[in-house]
């Protein structure tokens, strides 16, 4: 318990994330961190503003935040070096130095597409969100989004009817849910997925919150696709985290009438794939669900993945084995890694369970 306090207590400090503390943490360790005076902190690098906030305001926070998580078996806090902390997201540039989850922290660590869009969305918006999302969820994938009005709960619902796993990453605390019209749709996320924040429990929304959360949403996922998005709007923040991710970015066209499209389709203008359907999205990491048929263009890319997917295929035995863990054995990065498996899952050779991968033994 003495340890998660002081990685709560280092949370407060606004602008620290995990790569900074991995850098901190060459030089001094986390217990004598967050017990230096205000003028070494800022001798080592802390503005003055960091420093208050470490050695004056950080024990009433920690407090309630550890009273937070003890009240539920549900509230979980995932600190940047615990194993369950998901693989995908240490790849970004500002990776939380903690996320605090209510629901079922495995499912970080399972295969996630995120899924954004206008909060005004079109009926047909809703409609395409809505059956992408359940076809996505069958096909084994988590669907993770921001909860927010449109497109973004739509993307929930159609996960939870089709009895699938969803994500949603909140710009405020986990005490609080916005919009407040949510409230029982937040209730049935954390029941059948996981509600995330990088916020302590108690934070309020505000408005520079949530592009901030975006970058936890497509840092999660494989793959972004964007149903119906504005010129100007919040959600092509998104899609350009997925592109400077390396992240795979997926449009959904609509009318050139429509002004909830133009945003789609100055993605597409763009080079993300243009996606009408599931198998779209399938197609374009040279599989089919199920059958694994390769597509005819890119056959070097698909040879490459054919490859991974031997190396990994070795990794992977009958007890539960991390993804990052089975990348790291093959010598793989994550990224690679993660598509390579989703192919063997498709093909019936490994099983995603909670915590990562299973080989599948034929009977």
């Amino acid at each position: 318990m003495e340890d998660l306090r002081n990685w709560l207590a280092l949370a407060t400090v606004h602008g620290q994330d995990g790569l900074k503390f991995q850098r901190l943490s060459e030089q001094i360790s986390l217990a004598e961190l967050v017990r230096l005076p205000a003028s070494t902190l800022r001798n080592i690098g802390f503005t003055e503003r960091q420093a208050y906030l470490l050695t004056q305001e950080a024990t009433p926070k920690v407090s309630h935040a550890l009273r937070w998580f003890e009240q539920s078996e549900q509230h979980h806090i995932i600190t940047y070096q615990d194993p369950r902390y998901p693989p995908l997201l240490k790849q970004t540039k500002q990776p939380p130095l903690l996320l605090f989850v209510k629901g079922d922290p495995a499912i970080l660590v399972q295969q996630q597409l995120a899924m954004v869009g206008s909060r005004t969305p079109t009926p047909t918006g809703r409609k395409v969100a809505q059956s992408f999302a359940a076809e996505l969820s069958q096909q084994g994938y988590v669907i993770t989004s921001g909860m927010a009005r449109g497109i973004d709960s739509e993307s929930h619902k159609g996960a939870l009817q089709a009895g699938g796993l969803t994500i949603a990453v909140l710009g405020h605390g986990l005490e609080q849910v916005y919009p407040a019209s949510n409230k029982a749709l937040a209730e049935q996320i954390a029941a059948q997925g996981a509600l995330v924040s990088e916020y302590f429990p108690d934070v309020q929304p505000r408005a520079e919150w949530f592009p901030q959360r975006n970058r936890i949403v497509v840092g999660l996922s494989i793959g972004t696709i964007v149903v119906e998005a504005g010129l100007k709007s919040g959600t092509l923040i998104s899609a350009n985290l997925a592109a400077e991710y390396s992240r795979d970015v997926f449009a959904v066209p609509g009318s050139v009438y429509s002004p909830q499209s133009q945003g789609c389709h100055q993605l597409i203008q763009q080079g993300a794939k243009l996606v009408t359907c599931v198998a779209d999205i399938l197609e374009e990491w040279h599989f089919f669900a199920k059958s694994c048929l390769k597509v005819e263009a890119g056959e070097e890319k698909s040879q490459q993945t054919d490859l991974f997917a031997g190396q990994l295929l070795a990794n992977v035995g009958d007890e539960v084995t991390a993804v990052d863990l089975i990348a790291q054995r093959a010598g793989l990065a994550i990224a690679d890694a993660s598509i390579a498996l989703l192919q063997l899952e498709l093909a019936g050779e490994v099983a995603a369970v909670p915590g990562g991968y299973i080989r599948v033994r034929s009977t």
